[in-house]
């Protein structure tokens, strides 16, 4: 696979960020990195951690100079010891890089020769081979760090500029990098950090936001599909129950709605409803109650940018400290918490979607939005592939970081399993994109077999930019796997958002 080809937008979102990252090295020099403190420490009888000591539970054994660069050595080839499958590109740069911010923030003791390395790596497009399973979170995302360690050391396995996979030795040739030869503190300095979690934390926060914004269109559209009332969204109503993210959302779907003719018919039906149903009537108050936590992630997410992750630090007076900032805890648990509510967002979804499709509670919808109900089975299936999804998100909902298991001969007795949620959240937000591109086309086409109202101007232009991307319209049945495939590839590139908001202006 060539380089950029065959990759999503998300993988491709930090590539122009991380060819800059040779911008840190300027503050990277200017504090100096304290590594006159390193040296004098390494000169020093006394034992230091990671200077002049083991690791972890080997911590008590001094090692003597002549051994120091074999011990930082060692400690990058025995800590590579991932197994799975290969983590995504994407989060292995981001991984680096939030590493190399670390490094060059003056509290690592790294030399700027290694920090120049790891740049040069970023920006010749080599990315490391890291693997699913090896870190649980604390003392940093060891074995992922390491293999990206492995690299900057000439060593292992990474992916080339073309995609293609060689040993390590002969990309960095290719690319006229040398490799590093560590010294002391510097190969524990690359393994001890949150870099990982925190970088798909990051992630996940950028394409969260996007998903509660198409989440509120889709909601709207069902709302408008099902003749429901819009008197819900109104401001006043939300202004006395002040959650930010609650009013964003109400505020985006009555957005949505402006000028609908098909709202507000809910009393004008056989059996006149008094209320609609809570999927519907309670959207803003499940998204925006997903908003607000991902706020709270952002703000965790920014402290711990703004920190240098590492055991020991050199703190500015000189002096090398021992620390338990590595622990995986704030970033796992705010991991955990997105993956929870973008289950619940998912659940909500896909009972909007069920009611679309249920004839006894759409209101007047043909059985499953078909064109000859019994003949056609419409979009039945599509919603057990939904149901399917939002199954598996509430099983990725489970907290890994209320589970812990004890590692190091019992050193390292409390860990926070932050990679794990990391990875799982990764896959939650995968799935979330799919239920909504199936509320999307179910709702789209509940809306166009509405004859004789006219819907809302936003939802007249979500549905020619959804025709025009490939997500069909009613009529008969047909191979339904492309049209769900449009669907989600109209959600997971921006195209839904982006075609409401030339109607609406910016939603939030």
């Amino acid at each position: 696979m060539a380089a950029g080809q065959g990759r999503t937008p998300r993988q491709d979102r930090h590539r122009r960020g991380l060819r800059q990252a040779d911008h840190l090295l300027a503050r990277h020099v200017l504090q100096g990195l304290h590594r006159r403190h390193d040296d004098a420490l390494a000169a020093k009888p006394e034992p230091v951690y990671g200077v002049s000591t083991g690791f972890g539970a080997l911590a008590s054994r001094h090692i003597s100079p002549e051994l120091r660069a074999q011990l930082q050595r060692n400690i990058v080839r025995s800590h590579a010891a991932g197994m799975g499958p290969r983590v995504e590109r994407e989060v292995v740069r981001a991984l680096m890089f939030l590493r190399l911010k670390t490094v060059a923030s003056g509290h690592t003791g790294v030399r700027p020769s290694v920090a120049q390395t790891m740049a040069d790596v970023l920006n010749a497009g080599i990315t490391p081979v890291v693997h699913e399973y090896g870190s649980l979170g604390c003392s940093g995302d060891l074995a992922p760090l390491s293999h990206c360690a492995l690299t900057l050391m000439g060593e292992g396995d990474a992916e080339g500029p073309d995609g293609v996979v060689k040993p390590a030795g002969e990309l960095l040739a290719a690319a006229g990098i040398t490799p590093v030869e560590l010294r002391e503190k510097e190969g524990l300095a690359l393994l001890n950090g949150t870099d990982g979690m925190l970088g798909m934390l990051c992630m996940a926060i950028a394409d969260l936001k996007k998903l509660y914004t198409s989440a509120d269109i889709t909601a709207a559209l069902t709302l408008e599909a099902l003749l429901g009332t819009e008197k819900v969204l109104a401001p006043e109503l939300h202004a006395i129950r002040p959650h930010p993210g609650q009013g964003a959302s109400a505020a985006n779907m009555l957005a949505v709605l402006k000028d609908s003719g098909l709202t507000g018919h809910f009393q004008e039906e056989e059996a006149p409803r008094v209320q609609d149903a809570y999927s519907v009537r309670c959207a803003p108050q499940v998204n925006g109650a997903g908003r607000d936590t991902i706020a709270y992630a952002l703000t965790v997410a920014e402290r711990e940018l703004a920190s240098a992750v590492d055991n020991p630090v050199v703190l500015p007076d000189g002096r090398v400290e021992s620390n338990g900032n590595f622990h995986g805890a704030p970033v796992a648990y705010v991991l955990d918490f997105l993956a929870i509510v973008a289950a619940d967002l998912a659940s909500i979804a896909e009972r909007r979607t069920d009611r679309l499709l249920d004839k006894n509670r759409s209101h007047g919808l043909p059985p499953f939005l078909a064109d000859d109900a019994g003949v056609d089975s419409g979009l039945m299936i599509a919603q057990y592939t939904q149901a399917a999804l939002v199954s598996e998100m509430k099983r990725l909902a489970v907290p890994a970081s209320a589970d812990s298991i004890p590692s190091s001969a019992m050193q390292e007795d409390h860990v926070s399993m932050g990679w794990s949620a990391a990875r799982k959240l990764r896959t939650a937000v995968d799935n979330l994109t799919r239920v909504i591109a199936v509320e999307l086309y179910a709702a789209t086409r509940g809306i166009e077999l509405r004859k004789g109202l006219t819907p809302a101007p936003a939802s007249q232009a979500v549905i020619a930019a959804a025709r025009a991307a490939g997500v069909q319209g009613p009529g008969p049945d047909r191979f339904l796997a492309p049209d769900l495939a449009a669907a989600d590839a109209f959600v997971r590139e921006g195209k839904l958002v982006a075609a409401v908001e030339p109607v609406t202006g910016p939603l939030a």
